[in-house]
C-alpha cells in the first residue's frame, strides 16, 4: 500500500536532545515509504536505561516541539508523558504498550512503522514482548556511526530470525517478512550526529547549531540545558485565569 493517507509511523527514543541526524532519519523515512505522519515520542523513562541520567522529560518534549515547527509531517507525541504511564500503572516507557494504544485507535487498513537506530535495535530482543512487538509495526531500522546493519539479524529474537538465505534477501533488497514480522532497513541517513557532541559543543559554545535546529540551539543555550551546573527543573506550566477569582 503507498497511499500515505494509511501509513504512519511513531519514531521512539530519549530524544536527549532531537538533533539533525534524527530529522535525517524521518526524512528518509517519509520518502521511501510514503508516510503520511511520524509521531516523534520521547520516553519517560528508558526500562533499559533506568539507571541513566536524563534531562526532564517536557524540556525534551519543548526540544521536540521547536525542531518539528515548520515540518508538516513530523509532529511531537505525548505518547509516553510520565502522566500518560501513571495512569496505565507502568514504571517505565515500554514501547508495547504504546503500539498497542496506537493500534486501537488506527482506521483499518492503516499501515504501522516503527522507526528506530540500529544502536537501540541491537537490544530488541531484551525489550517487553519483543515478538509481539515485532509483529505489532514494521520496523525500520536506520544505520547508526559506529553499528553495522549487518547485525539486525542476530539481533531479532529467536523465533523471529530468519535462515541464512532470508538474512542474506534482507540485506541485499533491504526488506524481509518473516514469521509475521517485517523489517526494513534504512541505510541512506549519512548525519553523523551524538548526543555526547552536542553536550560538549553546549558546554564549549561552539558548533551547537550545526548539529542540532537552530531554535533547539537556543533553547539549549538559553536554559543552560547540558550546562556543568544540574539541570533546570521542568518548564513551568502556566496558571489558568479564573475569571471569578477577586
Amino acid at each position: 500500500m503507498d497511499d500515505p493517507r494509511h501509513s504512519v509511523a511513531l519514531y521512539g527514543g530519549s530524544f536527549d536532545p532531537v538533533h539533525l541526524g534524527h530529522l535525517a532519519v524521518a526524512r528518509a523515512a517519509v520518502k521511501r515509504f510514503h508516510l503520511e505522519r511520524v509521531y516523534f515520542v520521547p520516553a519517560d523513562v528508558q526500562p533499559l536505561k533506568a539507571r541513566q541520567q536524563v534531562t526532564n522529560f517536557y524540556h525534551r518534549y519543548a526540544m521536540l516541539a521547536l525542531a518539528l515547527e515548520g515540518e508538516k509531517r513530523f509532529l511531537p507525541s505525548l505518547l509516553e508523558a510520565p502522566e500518560i504511564e501513571r495512569v496505565a500503572g507502568q514504571t517505565a516507557s515500554y514501547t508495547i504498550e504504546t503500539v498497542r494504544r496506537v493500534r486501537a485507535r488506527l482506521e483499518s487498513g492503516t499501515r504501522l512503522y516503527f522507526l528506530i537506530g540500529m544502536d537501540a535495535f541491537e537490544h530488541i530482543a531484551k525489550w517487553r514482548a519483543p515478538v509481539e512487538l515485532l509483529r505489532s509495526a514494521e520496523f525500520v531500522v536506520a544505520g547508526r556511526p559506529g553499528f553495522s546493519l549487518k547485525d539486525v539479524v542476530r539481533a531479532l529474537p529467536n523465533e523471529l530470525r530468519p535462515n541464512e538465505d532470508g538474512g542474506r534477501r534482507l540485506l541485499e533488497t533491504g526488506s524481509l517478512e518473516n514469521n509475521g514480522a517485517t523489517i526494513h532497513l534504512l541505510p541512506e541517513v549519512n548525519e553523523e550526529v551524538s548526543a555526547t557532541a552536542i553536550r560538549e559543543a553546549a558546554r564549549r559554545g561552539v558548533g551547537l547549531d550545526k548539529l542540532v535546529p537552530g531554535s533547539v540551539a537556543e533553547y539549549i543555550t538559553k536554559l543552560r540545558i547540558y550546562a556543568e551546573n544540574p539541570e533546570p527543573g521542568a518548564p513551568e506550566i502556566p496558571e489558568l485565569w479564573d475569571a471569578n477569582a477577586t
